[in-house]
């Protein structure tokens, strides 16, 4: 008697559901039991099942259930007819996801989610993708860390981004990718500038000049400053009184604080100017260097 007691209890959340009257418009929950590219089968624990429609269950251009759903996915949709003509419930998860995906996007925004998205279109300034069924737009400023000049060569692409601004009553969603790919190029040059040492003597490219001083580019992802009191021993108004961009010059490493390369061209002169005077005073001794003035005025005659 318990244990049918124990069976009855088991059951009782379905047997309650299965007495439930659903109407159009009502929102429910279900588990995938079977998925073609023409439909999705949803188990409701009701009496009849769920059936919601490719056409139904996304706005996504080129959307595959196949590849979207899989059995045993819990899915929400929308009641838009409470018999399909076959016994069954037609549900739309187009409609609730319409509802439940702007609350979705707001989380991720606030959280900062990076989300997996693939381009889906190219338009004026930018380009598609769709997150959780929502047409979202990427500008072409967003796409990357560089000026993007060809729109195309990101169609198809599988791209990472962030949800940058959103408006549901506007039916406006912004996503961006530049917010993921500079916090990786700064950590990317975090690692890079770990592995450099004062000190390093290296050559590089000036890349641009400012009235400061002069942003020298080291190759691999590294640049660096050369202020302009480190660019030379003389004072200059301009850097452009000395460089130009384009030139080849050879800097040394003589700070690095806050993962910025702080570089100097002067240092090298002064250490060219040191060796040299070593040299100079390191001369090994010779019969004209030890000679001396008594030996040099010895046969001069004097009137």
């Amino acid at each position: 008697m318990s244990e049918e007691k124990l069976t009855m209890d088991d059951f009782s959340a379905e047997l309650e559901a299965s007495f439930k009257k659903i109407e159009e418009g009502d929102m429910l929950t279900g588990t995938v039991i079977s998925v073609d590219e023409k439909e999705v089968i949803l188990d409701l624990k009701y009496y009849a099942e769920g059936v919601i429609r490719a056409e139904d269950f996304s706005n996504e251009p080129g959307f595959s259930l196949k590849d979207a759903v899989q059995v045993g996915d819990e899915i929400t949709a929308t009641v838009i007819r409470k018999d399909d003509g076959h016994g069954n419930i037609l549900l739309s998860r187009a409609e609730a996801n319409d509802i439940l995906a702007w609350e979705k996007l707001a989380q991720y925004k606030e959280e900062k989610t990076v989300l997996d998205v693939k381009v889906k279109g190219i338009v004026n300034a930018g380009v598609i993708a769709y997150v959780e069924g929502i047409r979202g737009f990427i500008p072409a400023s967003k796409l990357s860390l560089n000026y993007v000049e060809d729109l195309n060569e990101y169609l198809n692409k599988d791209i990472q981004v962030q949800v940058f601004d959103l408006d549901k009553e506007k039916d406006r969603l912004i996503l961006s990718a530049r917010e993921i790919l500079r916090e990786k190029a700064d950590e990317e040059r975090k690692e890079k500038i770990s592995n450099v040492e004062v000190g390093l003597v290296t050559e590089g490219t000036v890349e641009s000049l400012q009235p400061y001083g002069a942003f020298i580019n080291l190759g691999n992802g590294l640049s660096g400053l050369v202020h302009i009191s480190q660019i030379c021993a003389k004072r200059i108004k301009h850097p452009s009184a000395v460089l130009a961009v384009g030139d080849k010059v050879k800097v040394k490493v003589i700070a690095i604080k806050d993962g910025k390369l702080s570089l100097s061209m002067k240092a090298l002169d002064d250490v060219a100017a040191e060796e040299i005077q070593e040299e100079t005073i390191e001369l090994p001794e010779t019969e004209e260097v030890t000679t001396t003035l008594g030996s040099l005025f010895k046969n001069i005659k004097l009137n």
